[in-house]
């Protein structure tokens, strides 16, 4: 397994738990800079070393595919290992901001485009990822709406 960090650890660690068979986890990070160029712009992409795939099943776990560039450019960097197979598995699937052709094979949810916090999605600043649950984010969260998660979480 091939887990993308940082929104995707909660995700990643609940599937790892429902699979029967040995697994060995493998965490990558994601860089990203926009550059200018000979008057045009540019995205650099670039990721953690990746592991030895030859010939070894990978799923890598991502929590949101958005427009699918960055997962493309991983998928095709691991693909370079050769590994037996490759699938893609995320949480979150918005088909309508996608900007290349990528499907992962399995998806937890469609969704239009919102941002979520909680399950490990942060919010700004990294905050909100400990939320026990996945909420659709609307601005700012205000300290009077962290208290009443915090109650229903205590609660819950």
């Amino acid at each position: 397994m091939v887990v993308v960090l940082e929104n995707s650890f909660l995700f990643a660690a609940d599937l790892v738990r429902e699979i029967s068979r040995p697994v060995s986890c493998h965490f990558v990070r994601s860089e990203t800079r926009d550059i200018r160029f000979g008057g045009q712009e540019y995205r650099e992409i670039f990721f953690s070393a990746a592991p030895s795939l030859r010939g070894r099943d990978v799923l890598v776990v991502d929590a949101v595919l958005n427009t699918g560039v960055t997962q493309d450019f991983l998928l095709k960097r691991l693909e370079e290992g050769h590994p037996r197979t490759l699938r893609l598995a995320v949480l979150f699937d918005k088909p309508a901001s996608r900007k290349v052709n990528l499907k992962p094979e399995y998806t937890g949810f469609a969704a239009a485009s919102k941002q979520w916090v909680g399950y490990g999605l942060s919010g700004e600043s990294g905050l909100y990822r400990n939320l026990p649950f996945v909420a659709a984010r609307r601005g700012r969260l205000s300290s009077r709406s962290r208290a009443g998660a915090r109650r229903k979480a205590s609660r819950g």
